[in-house]
Formats: structure tokens, sequence, C-alpha cells
């Protein structure tokens, strides 16, 4: 049997950002919770992954208010800016790290609050007509 030598480089551990996301988490769903309308919840959902982007792509990338956006009517349900995907520092960073699963449990957390928003919305707009 031919022996296989061992890797000349170490294994590359993905990148976590699990900390600011940890940061983040209890603001963003205090916030969410107080939301009271889907407007409100969409300005929450930007400003915090403006925070979140913010932190990852600190000298990098510069962030804006609108770079990051809920978008419910659409599969995945937020929009990341095309300035900000087609940079060069973001495809390396979202390609090896759990950035895409923090922005869509963000992205999840944000939709159910919409869900119960816009029921509510439809019930008060009937009640109102009566």
């Amino acid at each position: 049997m031919e022996k296989q030598s061992p890797s000349t480089s170490p294994m590359k551990q993905p990148l976590s950002y699990s900390r600011i996301e940890n940061d983040l988490l209890p603001k963003f769903r205090k916030q969410i919770s107080q939301a009271e309308s889907t407007e409100d919840l969409k300005r929450f959902f930007s400003q915090n992954l403006q925070e979140l982007l913010g932190q990852v792509f600190a000298g990098q990338i510069d962030i804006g208010d609108d770079d990051v956006k809920l978008t419910p009517e659409h599969e995945p349900p937020f929009e990341i800016n095309a300035r900000i995907r087609s940079s060069e520092a973001f495809p390396p960073v979202w390609n090896t790290s759990d950035l895409p699963n923090i922005i869509s449990r963000f992205s999840e957390a944000a939709m159910h609050r919409h869900l119960h928003l816009a029921k509510n919305l439809k019930k008060t707009e009937a009640k109102i007509r009566m």
C-alpha cells in the first residue's frame, strides 16, 4: 500500500461571527417585539444588519443605511446591496464563514414577526371598514 503524505498546510478554520450575533441578538429581539408596523420591522432589521456587517467588514467595506434590506416577498427574505456583494472583501467572508447562516437567522426572526404584524394589520383594517 502506498503511504499518503500528510497535508503540508493546516486546515483552515471557518470564520465565525457568532460573537457579534450574540451581542446584537438581544437588542434585535427587543426591537422587533416592539415593532408596531412592518416598516418599523424593516428599519430595525436594516439597522442591526448594518451594525453586524459594519463589525464584520470594519475598515474594508463601508456599510450604509440601505445596504441590507428585509424583503418579505423574496426568497431569501433579505437583500444585500450589489455594491457590497461585488466588493473584494465580501466573497471570501461570505463563502467561508457562518455569516450567511447568521443573516438567515436574523431574517427568519424578522419574517416571523412580519407575518404576525401583517395578519394583525389585515384584522385592524377589517374592523375599521365595519
